[in-house]
């Protein structure tokens, strides 16, 4: 009878994200892997079938956290624009600023990974986009709800959200002016503003 492996999926996906998140790709080495996973080479390659294939799986189980975190937000304010303002406040301001890296998994990923790595740079960008259609998804519902005009631009708006987030995230990494960066959320979020954006 063969020999399967006995570890914990999510926990392994959860390590391994932290360990990335941290090093990135490229420097993050098997032994780095097998020390972070508790497991063995032989059973990473067994579950993963590479180092490459462990990534592309962290990439996808770090997307869909976020976009579980973004749901979670848009339902505890009970508002889609309230939602996205929170899920800002979270990432930037929020439990994030222990994360191992104040850069976004999927940004540090496509501006580490290169034409070599194809198929892995066209899931972080892939992962990426997708991202940016959840934006559009809960703009379009605040534009349904009143809570923006019908006049919004979504996906332009959507697309200026993500830019916002990537480039606050680098900010706050240069900065650490926790006070602006604040300011900066509010006042992107501001109703005011966020029509004479759209």
């Amino acid at each position: 009878m063969a020999n399967t492996a006995k570890f914990d999926r999510q926990e392994v996906l959860q390590r391994a994200t932290w360990l990335f998140w941290q090093k990135g790709f490229h420097a993050t080495s098997t032994r780095d892997l097998q020390q972070a996973t508790n497991l063995r080479p032989g059973s990473i390659y067994a579950a993963f079938g590479s180092k490459s294939g462990l990534f592309k799986e962290v990439l996808s189980y770090y997307a869909q956290n976020r976009d579980q975190l973004l749901l979670q937000c848009i339902n505890d304010e009970g508002s889609n624009l309230g939602g996205l303002r929170a899920y800002f406040h979270y990432i930037l301001l929020g439990d994030d600023v222990d994360a191992p890296n104040e850069l976004c998994l999927l940004a540090k990923a496509i501006s580490e990974l290169d034409e070599g790595e194809e198929a892995l740079l066209a899931e972080a960008r892939a992962l990426l986009a997708a991202h940016g259609a959840k934006f559009r998804q809960y703009l379009e519902s605040a534009v349904n709800a009143g809570e923006l005009s019908k006049q919004t631009d979504s996906a332009l708006l959507a697309r200026q959200l993500q830019v916002q987030m990537i480039g606050l995230r680098t900010y706050l990494r240069a900065t650490s002016d926790r006070a602006a960066v604040e300011q900066m959320i509010e006042q992107l979020f501001d109703p005011v503003c966020v029509q004479t954006t759209s």
